[in-house]
């Protein structure tokens, strides 16, 4: 019997690493330090410099980075922050629980990243900031963002969970806007074991208040000059991610070289692929369109029959999720993200994916359209 393609496979590379991994928990457990402390002082050094910012700030998930953004930049009740409707639910979710509106914009056909023509209609006079995201690890097109939001002094915020790597223009993700925000869930590019996050600035004030919003509102003990939260990253975590950082570099290469072959045996199909030769784009999510969309779950059925792991992402846009219905706009508003929540499906794309694997995934899809 073959053996099935699985969606995703963290083990295959953490078991690699077991012995290293072992003894750096030992040490965590030696050291006494489970909460910040000098492993998440290392590893926010560690990304700084790997990021090309001034700072980086630890947090307990990529969630809480975005909200721990927000809260530095004062966003509450009655403002509003454009965010595109294709996307994880976190992005969305965040504002509101600053107490903002979240404005939903359309997104671009190909990258599906925010689209910035979409998110300059999206803009009030209540509009506090833009949250751009690095959709499946591919960056937003921040210069034209940029220009609309410098246009009204709006910051923009990098909603990076997805791009920890990715590049465009020269620049890493999280250094492009007002501020990053990272996610170290064990599915990202460089994925923890638990939850983490990361918020980067080249900002010392938006530094410095997410550094006190992420421990109670206090930078000393039982002092608090804001109402902050619980956003503190483990030094378990970091010690850990320590260690993976490093090799970053060759796990992008390797899904870069995944997407290229995908790329390669999918050409032609009735099929839109992402642009493997994107400069910069990351592929934390392989995600493949259908010209036909009625064919979508016939084809999602049908891999899963061989064995073959497929997640979709996303199955609905966040302006039509129940708890955001009433905030609109109506159900054909968005086009774009309405066909994307249609016709789009993930394909296996981790580092330690075989070719033989990417091979049998594609003559699956082959089969399909005979």
């Amino acid at each position: 019997m073959t053996a099935p393609v699985p969606f995703f496979d963290r083990a295959r590379g953490d078991l690699a690493l077991q012995d290293e991994l072992s003894a750096v928990f030992q040490s965590v457990l030696r050291s006494g330090h489970y909460i910040l402390g000098p492993e998440v002082e290392a590893f926010e050094s560690e990304c700084a410099a790997y990021l090309g910012v001034r700072h980086a700030i630890g947090v307990s998930s990529g969630t809480d980075a975005l909200l721990a953004a927000l809260m530095a930049l004062g966003v509450g009740a009655g403002d509003e922050v454009v965010c595109p409707a294709y996307t994880f639910f976190a992005t969305a979710g965040a504002i509101h629980r600053s107490g903002a509106t979240p404005v939903f914009a359309d997104v671009l056909p190909g990258s599906l990243n925010i689209d910035p023509a979409s998110a300059a209609r999206a803009l009030t006079e209540r509009t506090r900031a833009i949250l751009a995201v690095h959709l499946f690890g591919d960056c937003a097109p921040m210069d034209e963002l940029l220009a609309i939001a410098g246009g009204r002094g709006l910051p923009v915020i990098e909603d990076a969970a997805q791009a920890f790597g990715a590049e465009r223009g020269g620049r890493r993700a999280g250094a492009l806007g007002l501020m990053g925000c990272f996610s170290f869930f064990p599915t990202k590019n460089l994925g923890g074991f638990g939850d983490g996050g990361l918020v980067t600035t080249d900002d010392d004030e938006h530094a410095e208040r997410v550094r006190t919003l992420r421990a109670q509102g206090a930078r000393r003990k039982h002092h608090h000059t804001r109402i902050g939260g619980n956003f503190r990253l483990d030094a378990l975590q970091a010690a850990l991610l320590r260690r993976k950082l490093p090799r970053l570099g060759a796990l992008l290469e390797r899904r870069r070289e995944h997407a290229a072959r995908y790329a390669a045996l999918l050409g032609g199909r009735d099929l839109t692929l992402p642009d493997a030769g994107a400069a910069g784009h990351t592929f934390n999510q392989y995600v493949i369109r259908l010209k036909d969309a009625s064919l979508r779950d016939p084809l999602r059925s049908s891999l899963a029959e061989q064995g073959i792991g497929t997640e979709i992402y996303y199955p609905a846009p966040l302006h039509l999720q129940p708890c955001f219905a009433r905030l609109g706009p109506p159900e054909g508003s968005l086009p774009v993200a309405e066909a994307a929540a249609r016709d789009t499906l993930a394909l296996p794309i981790f580092p330690e994916l075989t070719g033989e694997e990417v091979a049998r995934v594609a003559a699956a899809i082959a089969s399909f359209f005979g």
